[in-house]
């Protein structure tokens, strides 16, 4: 790695604070670490780290309050790291500006994987002409996303997602095809993983997301993006 990235690690428990300062250092990483949500703001200011692990179990505030905290004034890529594995409590963070989602205990593996996803999905693209779907505008130069002309907030994930469908407009694409190319083959099963963030999608840029025009799903195969005149 030829630039060292930061990583501010926001967690209470000081053995996963440990694991994963060894863990990311072994990985060329360099470390900072909070042990609540008062100290996170501290360091992250401090810092500035081009991605954070957060814990939602802090205790002094709830780790989504801080996201969303952390979201008025950052778009850093933020992983959640949490014992909490409801689908609900996935889309909650989703929802709140997280990029990804891993579940205790984790493989380091995996989280690694994803850290490297997040933080290519957090570069620059290169510049593209703008987009346009119905109402939905895409300006690649800016990565600026707008629905009605008001500007459409999407997590790094979610806008790697929706240029994915851009480039491929009017194709049905398969699942593995979607979970390979977003995710890295290591996550080529995990369909619901996707669910998640196609559902995502519909919610900020269909005008009716439990009636899609935009983001089809093609029953046991994939999805496919319907271009809008």
């Amino acid at each position: 790695m030829s630039i060292i990235e930061n990583i501010l690690v926001i967690d209470d428990e000081i053995q996963i604070r440990r694991l994963l300062k060894i863990s990311l250092e072994n990985s060329g990483f360099k470390v900072f670490e909070a042990e609540n949500a008062k100290s996170g703001l501290q360091e992250l200011a401090n810092s500035r780290p081009s991605l954070v692990l957060l814990d939602l179990g802090l205790p002094d505030e709830d780790g989504l309050s801080l996201l969303k905290k952390i979201r008025d004034f950052s778009d850093v890529p933020v992983i959640i790291l949490s014992v909490r594995n409801s689908e609900k409590d996935i889309i909650t963070a989703l929802d709140s500006g997280a990029d990804d989602y891993i579940t205790k205990p984790f493989n380091t593996g995996e989280l690694l994987a994803r850290i490297r996803t997040c933080l290519r999905h957090s570069q620059p693209e290169q510049k593209d002409p703008v987009f346009t779907n119905g109402n939905v505008t895409v300006d690649f130069s800016t990565r600026e996303v707008k629905k009605k002309g008001q500007i459409v907030k999407l997590t790094s994930t979610e806008f790697s997602l929706f240029s994915l469908f851009i480039r491929n407009s009017g194709k049905v694409l398969t699942h593995n095809y979607f979970l390979k190319e977003i995710w890295g083959r290591p996550f080529s099963d995990e369909t619901q993983y996707l669910r998640v963030y196609v559902a995502q999608l519909r919610k900020k840029l269909e005008d009716n997301p439990s009636r899609p025009k935009m983001f089809i799903t093609e029953s046991g195969v994939g999805y496919r993006m319907i271009v809008i005149e």
